[in-house]
């Protein structure tokens, strides 16, 4: 199984566009150890030609153009992009797929409130049902992926996880927590002989994760902030991780006091490689050489970053 990071950043990538916080003014400036990112976003494959997108960024032109085997192959119109899979109906998920409206043949799967969500926004409607034939996902339900004119060798679970409703129906959904057990999504994929996660969002660890992940050999999990009150202390933003809808990476102690948050949920599940992803630009993991980076390395994490590739 062949797996690329087309995106390794929260919502506005790294640096934001209007961030000035120090480590994004590192990024802007290009200094080594800050490398750039944009929104995430992964792709998977079994064979290395027929792909998989998950998640449709914002992003999703420059990271196909900084993917070569992601480029049109043959004829005047391809795509080595045959489904398209969307874990939430938040922005950074599927802003991208208004850059894929150009009657290119696709599937789009996603969970029934999420698919409701693309309905009741007309500006999704430039996706031609003609050629994007959009298909509900099933909870807990194996999928084989469909290609163009042949299975794509990945099968598919997807399963509920803790999260929130997106940012833009905050206003209309009376909260700010999930009302739907398919608001967010994590993925289990597998191509028969191997199989990784994908939870690019998670708000708590429940037992049933817990269990779903223990073992595994890849994961790709929710980094999005390492502590819970970042963007107050860093003095951008008003929203702890928790009104996000998503865990913190250190827990509530300072320094080893690692109870409560993913360090800590993930010490004793026996996975065996572990990356986190969708880092917000204030995480200071993303400096290389911050003691928050030699942290979780020493807890056996890698932070994910654009262009990375693996191989099961």
């Amino acid at each position: 199984m062949h797996i690329v990071v087309l995106g390794a950043a929260a919502g506005g990538g790294y640096p934001q566009w209007n961030c000035n916080t120090p480590g994004s003014r590192r990024a802007w400036r290009q200094e080594p150890g800050h490398k750039r990112r944009s929104q995430a976003s992964i792709a998977v494959s079994a064979d290395g030609e027929r792909w998989l997108l998950i998640n449709a960024s914002p992003d999703f032109r420059q990271q196909v153009l900084a993917i070569p085997r992601l480029w049109p192959q043959r004829g005047l119109r391809h795509s080595p992009i045959e489904a398209v899979l969307l874990t939430s109906g938040e922005i950074d998920h599927i802003a991208g797929l208004l850059s894929m409206r150009e009657r290119q043949r696709f599937d789009l799967w996603a969970s029934a409130r999420v698919l409701q969500l693309l309905r009741d926004n007309a500006i999704f409607d430039a996706l031609d049902p003609e050629y994007v034939t959009r298909k509900p996902l099933t909870l807990d339900a194996p999928l084989d992926i469909a290609g163009l004119d042949a299975p794509l060798g990945l099968r598919v679970t997807a399963f509920s996880v803790p999260g929130k409703v997106p940012l833009f129906m905050e206003s209309r959904s009376g909260g700010d927590l999930a009302g739907s057990a398919e608001e967010t999504v994590g993925l289990e994929i597998s191509d028969g002989a191997q199989r990784c996660f994908y939870v690019p969002g998670c708000a708590a660890m429940t037992p049933a994760l817990r269990e779903r992940l223990r073992g595994a050999a890849l994961v790709f999990f929710d980094g999005t902030l390492w502590r819970d009150d970042e963007l107050i202390r860093a003095e951008v933003g008003r929203k702890t991780g928790a009104r996000m809808g998503h865990m913190n990476i250190l827990g509530e102690g300072e320094g080893e006091g690692d109870a409560g948050g993913t360090l800590a949920a993930f010490a004793d599940l026996d996975v065996q490689r572990k990356l986190f992803i969708h880092l917000n630009t204030t995480n200071p993991v993303l400096d290389e050489a911050s003691p928050e980076r030699a942290h979780v390395a020493a807890h056996g994490w890698e932070v994910a970053e654009d262009g990375m590739e693996i191989t099961l």
